[in-house]
């Protein structure tokens, strides 16, 4: 597990621009069995979450077009029951951090996997959320 230390100033990355800390696991099944969309990253301490992940989500709620319902994120080695418990929600998909995923009303819909993630621009990935929330929310 990693010290709280290094993981709380990558948390408030996202929480204080509104993603929901899900960091049990009562908080995790409560938020992705809503009505609407979710958006859920799997935080992770990793290079590609820094570089990659969270400024992906982050740009891709930025200016207009659709957006989820709701915002929210776990943390890989620092919320271990939250995000064991989100993993159930993402089978068939193999536990992969950072990770990035929406679900519509409770469903899986569209999911980025840390090899969609790593080595590709945060445009990128934000481009291919912004598509999937046109689609979806």
């Amino acid at each position: 597990m990693y010290p709280e230390e290094m993981v709380m100033p990558m948390k408030a990355a996202l929480t204080d621009r509104g993603f929901q800390d899900l960091n049990t696991p009562e908080k995790v099944k409560e938020a992705l069995q809503k009505s609407g969309t979710t958006l859920l990253i799997i935080n992770s301490v990793c290079g590609c979450a820094a570089g990659s992940a969270r400024p992906s989500v982050l740009l891709s709620i930025e200016g207009e077009g659709k957006k989820p319902n709701y915002l929210t994120t776990t943390f890989a080695g620092f919320d271990v029951e939250a995000v064991k418990t989100a993993r159930e929600y993402l089978v068939p998909f193999p536990p992969s951090s950072p990770s990035i995923a929406l679900f519509k009303d409770g469903e899986l819909v569209h999911f980025l996997e840390r090899h969609h993630i790593e080595g590709n621009s945060a445009e990128i990935i934000a481009e291919n959320l912004k598509q999937a929330y046109e689609e979806y929310c």
